[in-house]
């Protein structure tokens, strides 16, 4: 089977910012195993990048199969790009959806959070106007002046439910002073409040409300670390290595009592289309990349009043 990966852009519709960095662009490295073909987004966050995500999928043999692929990647964007390439091969061949080849039932709509990236407090208060009528609210913060951004946003959208993403940006003492507030502008979750790895103090401080790991969690390898820390868990592909580990991961952190929070990097259609398995019934679904985009894949999800749609066969799948 050949294996081709091909960096491409889309264009976003509005610059978006977190408290890493802003972007205008959504890059991705398009693989191709064969007729399948999957999509990931190297970040630099885990010191990846275009060029070193190719090279490790351009090195692997053309038989690879998925069973081998867990050995000879480590999770990351690579492994994930190839695992979804290699279930949407096994589906066309077999000519059966993805998810009748796992015995799953047939996935159905999922509500998906809207991201309004980081800003001014105008800026986001008039976002989050213009957005109010969506069913969930994913804020990005994560700097200084987080606290009149959030009275912001809740100006701008007086009954949207709302979830906030720190990225890393707080320390312990600014996740306490700013809970109780969190907690009166309605927030419902907070996501990765501290950077991972210095994030021992959600075990020792109050949490009032949900704390989900992002950042922290990357594969089942990651839950032991988490005991006493969180409440939920992000998973996304480019972390698990793609749909395999994603859904033993989904597995396992539902066992151990943790609640799901299914996520994305700002990717096409075609990088979220293995993720709408996963979010099946998710306590919290984020798979709103393409809404971000001014320009997507052929056969792009279908995006509803009732959340983001399984994918067509004719995408992936």
């Amino acid at each position: 089977m050949k294996i081709t990966a091909t960096p491409e852009s889309f264009r976003l519709a509005e610059t978006f910012t977190i408290s890493r960095g802003s972007r205008d662009a959504a890059h991705v490295l398009t693989v191709r195993v064969g007729e399948g073909w999957g999509e990931c987004v190297p970040y630099a966050r885990y010191g990846e990048t275009m060029e070193s995500v190719a090279a490790e999928v351009m090195g692997l043999p053309e038989d690879v199969t998925r069973a081998a692929l867990q050995d000879l990647l480590e999770p990351g964007a690579a492994r994930n790009a190839v695992d979804c390439a290699l279930w949407d091969l096994e589906a066309k061949r077999a000519g059966k959806r993805v998810w009748e080849m796992l015995d799953l039932p047939a996935p159905g709509p999922e509500i998906t959070a809207f991201t309004l990236s980081l800003g001014t407090p105008e800026a986001m208060e008039a976002a989050a106007a213009k957005h109010a009528h969506r069913p969930l609210l994913k804020i990005k913060l994560g700097g200084e002046g987080d606290m009149a951004r959030l009275e912001a946003v809740r100006r701008g959208a007086p009954d949207a439910p709302i979830i906030v993403d720190a990225n890393e940006g707080w320390s312990a003492e600014v996740y306490s002073e700013l809970a109780p507030h969190l907690l009166r502008l309605g927030v419902k979750m907070v996501e990765q409040p501290l950077p991972a790895g210095e994030d021992g103090m959600l075990a020792e401080i109050d949490r009032p409300l949900p704390v989900c790991a992002d950042e922290s969690c990357h594969d089942r390898a990651s839950l032991p670390g988490l005991k006493g820390k969180y409440d939920m868990v992000n998973i996304k592909l480019d972390k698990t290595g793609g749909l395999t580990e994603a859904l033993a991961l989904r597995e396992a952190a539902l066992a151990e009592g943790y609640e799901v929070m299914v996520g994305c990097m700002v990717g096409t259609s075609l990088a979220m289309a293995p993720a709408v398995l996963v979010a099946q019934g998710a306590a919290v679904v984020d798979l709103d990349g393409p809404l971000l985009l001014a320009e997507d894949r052929d056969h792009a999800l279908e995006f509803g009043p009732d959340g983001v749609h399984p994918p067509a066969r004719e995408l992936w799948g």
